[in-house]
């Protein structure tokens, strides 16, 4: 248990919160290998590491895209219970990113200026989707709605199959999202494949999608010839609570993103003591029911932490301070704590709102910044698959006037020939 009032706290703190994404070396010479070769060879050289790391050999990469009829397919072989859950879902998360659509806009100033931005969806994207006995049908609803939402033309998926293993509710969410293309490779070698093209696989404009230490190293590689959505660290959860919920929920929450992996990181923030002793006990009481009790339990030994505070304020400052992924404000009243949070990728308000809702059907995007980069950005929503033209159009008065200033500036500059460009189109007295 950390205590904000020790003299050592923040050093305590930023010591348990310090994560390097990608950093390994061996695993960066690998990628930068992959990706050259894939770069090179296209096809000859994805259809080989397939063989390599999925054991799945195909004589043409043709042969391992899905299609479309496949994917429908699943979703019509889908249990009644499981494909109503998945249209429900879907249909949330479509009317939530449905709002953040953005429109062009123009404007005149007075003497016929005309400014304004162009808004125009991405061509083509690539979604990276985690494969074999792993399911993950919610972050396929999760990438590809948005951008099916923006307008963008055509959305490939990527997404492995271990020894040919298939997995029907990846397939199916793929169907319903309204995914274009499905091939089902991985690794460094798809993300290759997205970024460069191959002779099969067209070339992306951004690759989104969450993946292991491969996928992540070869995103940040290949970000300059492709856009990328981020560089995703384990799985976060800070729980501010006053005391007053019910200690097995809170604990049962912290363990929802500890299962994700033995590098997740959940905290628990209050100013009651006797409180966090009670989710303690919860979390004793609890633990040895879990499938993923292995998982979780290492996640809680090694970067989990309580944090006892003076009050709720100084749990907001410590809050903004970390800038979590997923932040569950569980106290009395959410809304008027709401206004002292400034950095949280999501922020899930009252008893009630399980950050587990978030992650499948309440609707915002679970893909989220991890790491503390909730400083800077945002979760994944439409304005990620689109792009901003600016429009500038001057009137002969227009330039003239404004020309005279361009002039002095680009003077000012030592830039001759950007002032006599716009000098050429000043109106003589």
């Amino acid at each position: 248990m950390l205590n904000a009032a020790d003299a050592d706290f923040a050093v305590q703190l930023d010591a348990l919160l310090a994560w390097e994404s990608v950093s390994d070396p061996l695993v960066q010479q690998r990628v930068d290998g992959i990706l050259a070769d894939v770069k090179e060879r296209g096809d000859a050289a994805v259809l080989a590491y397939t063989a390599q790391f999925d054991r799945l050999s195909k004589d043409r990469v043709s042969d391992l895209e899905v299609p479309r009829a496949r994917l429908l397919q699943a979703l019509d072989n889908l249990p009644a219970t499981q494909r109503d859950a998945l249209q429900v879902a879907a249909d949330r998360v479509q009317r939530y990113h449905q709002r953040q659509q953005q429109s062009s806009w123009q404007y005149e100033e007075e003497d016929g200026t005309v400014l304004g931005q162009k808004v125009t969806p991405m061509d083509r994207v690539g979604i990276y989707v985690p494969g074999g006995k792993a399911a993950y049908p919610s972050s396929v609803l999760m990438n590809a709605l948005p951008a099916k939402v923006a307008g963008v033309g055509e959305i490939i998926m990527v997404v492995p199959t271990p020894g040919g293993e298939v997995n029907e509710l990846v397939l199916a969410a793929a169907g319903l999202a309204g995914v274009d293309r499905v091939f089902t490779i991985g690794g460094s070698q798809a993300v290759a494949a997205l970024a460069y093209g191959t002779q099969t696989i067209p070339k992306v404009d951004k690759i989104v999608g969450p993946g292991n230490i491969y996928v992540a190293t070869a995103k940040r590689a290949v970000f300059g010839t492709v856009g990328i959505d981020m560089i995703a660290g384990p799985s976060e959860i800070l729980v501010i609570c006053d005391g007053q919920t019910d200690p097995d929920w809170i604990a049962m929450d912290l363990f929802s993103q500890a299962e994700h992996d033995e590098q997740a990181q959940p905290i628990l923030i209050s100013p009651d003591l006797a409180f966090l002793q009670k989710v303690q006990d919860s979390i004793d009481k609890l633990l040895p029911t879990m499938e993923r009790k292995d998982i979780i339990g290492v996640s809680l030994r090694d970067r989990a932490a309580f944090i006892a505070v003076a009050d709720l304020n100084q749990a907001c400052d410590i809050a903004n301070h970390i800038a979590p992924e997923h932040l569950e404000l569980s106290v009395a009243e959410p809304q008027l704590w709401l206004e002292k949070i400034r950095h949280a990728g999501a922020i899930f308000m009252g008893r009630y709102t399980a950050e587990a809702l978030g992650d499948y059907c309440a609707g915002p995007n679970h893909v989220l910044p991890t790491s503390g980069t909730a400083r800077f950005s945002s979760p994944l929503g439409v304005y990620d698959f689109q792009k901003r033209s600016s429009l500038i159009m001057f009137t002969e008065d227009g330039a003239s006037e404004v020309g005279k200033v361009a002039s002095v500036l680009a003077r000012g500059e030592s830039l001759t020939a950007h002032a006599r460009s716009a000098e050429y189109r000043i109106k003589p007295d």
